[in-house]
């Protein structure tokens, strides 16, 4: 599943952290050059969170697609 998300930089902590309890694999990119471990502080910070980012989840976890729903702009 895909979600275009807006993130703040203050957002970031807990978004890794929803991110680590799931046992997916997420991907982040703000374009489709760039893409990190949605898992990675360091990773999400060092995208520019002034775009839109793109989440993929690689698998289904209906508790983190959940928590994705409060950032989403579009499907």
């Amino acid at each position: 599943m895909e979600y275009r998300i807006t993130l703040r930089p203050a957002e970031v902590k807990e978004f890794v952290a929803a991110a680590t309890r799931s046992e997916c694999y997420i991907d982040v990119s703000t374009n489709k050059h760039c893409v990190v471990d949605a898992k990675s502080i360091l990773g999400v910070l060092g995208l520019d969170l002034t775009k839109m980012v793109t989440v993929t989840v690689h698998g289904y976890d209906r508790e983190f697609e959940k928590y994705l729903k409060r950032f989403s702009m579009a499907c």
